[in-house]
């Protein structure tokens, strides 16, 4: 997970290959979807074909996502701390096309093709920051590919637990959507917050959580212990982030002498960034008048 101050630094001078890179993740995640399908096929009735289908394209159309994402960039710079994350997305998107293979019913509710996918998946997630810190190829652009690769790996897993443990488990994969949603109607929300390594550890044991709730020999009732209390966890983690992120907001208050502008008090929060402004100031307490440009 790459944040942090190495991550809004820009990339190296140099050619991208950022286009190559995204082809080539598409063409593996291609050949792992539809490897993973051709393993669990059962015989071929239009339903389960369509059923496969449906898996290698929801595995391919996440990766694609990805992919897009780096072949868009304007300098089409992708490290190689991108190219582990690249890695990371193709498996992930293997977990995609599994997921909907278990929905359907084609693979229990609890696959171990999707723990086996996941596991590497998660340690890689610590692999891609280290690699961009190593090299000094940090990017806030690979920042929010990692980013957003966490949150569908949530995602991904949290559908597929709720086959055992209920519709309120997706609330680990659809909380961080839902507070992106959120910030579209509320101003604060799409600022950051402040860097926590606790916001980290609590990601992490969201994905844990998870999987251990997906292992086939863990008790369902274990299981929803372990996904409650990492809930929980994350509901702390974004409501701080929220009452954080509100308290930074200035808030306009009417000045008390004559109701109409912000009050001084507000003013003051924010540094002068026009001297003009502090001499007119300075002229109207002396009692004389601004000096008007351009007329003596």
């Amino acid at each position: 997970m790459r944040t942090g101050p190495a991550a809004v630094g820009g990339p190296p001078t140099g050619p991208g290959t950022g286009v190559r890179d995204a082809w080539a993740t598409l063409v593996l995640s291609t050949l792992l979807c539809t490897a993973l399908v051709t393993g669990s096929a059962v015989t071929g009735s239009f339903g389960v074909a369509l059923e496969h289908g449906t898996a290698v394209a929801a595995g391919v159309a996440l990766v694609a996502g990805a992919a897009v994402a780096v072949a868009r960039r304007r300098d089409r710079w992708c490290g190689p701390a991108d190219r582990v994350t690249l890695a990371r997305t193709v498996l992930v998107g293997g977990c995609a096309t599994v997921a909907v293979l278990a929905l359907s019913g084609v693979l229990g509710p609890r696959p171990w093709l999707l723990v086996a996918l996941a596991v590497p998946a998660l340690l890689l997630d610590g692999v891609d920051g280290h690699v961009a810190r190593r090299t000094g190829t940090a990017t806030a652009a690979g920042a929010r590919l990692d980013m957003e690769v966490d949150a569908a790996l949530l995602l991904v897993l949290s559908a597929v637990a709720a086959l055992t443990q209920g519709p309120w488990v997706l609330a680990i994969g659809l909380l961080r959507y839902a507070y992106v949603a959120a910030g579209w109607c509320w101003v604060p929300l799409r600022r950051t917050p402040s860097p926590r390594f606790s916001r980290k550890v609590v990601a992490v044991v969201q994905a844990v959580a998870l999987l251990t709730a997906l292992l086939p020999p863990v008790p369902p009732p274990a299981g929803a212990v372990v996904l409650a209390v990492a809930l929980a966890a994350l509901v702390f983690s974004f409501g701080r982030d929220v009452r954080s992120l509100h308290r930074r907001t200035p808030q306009v208050v009417l000045d008390p002498v004559d109701g109409r502008g912000p009050a001084l008090a507000d003013a003051q929060a924010e540094p002068v960034r026009d001297l003009r402004l502090v001499e007119v100031g300075a002229e109207l307490e002396g009692g004389g008048h601004p000096r008007s440009r351009g007329h003596g």
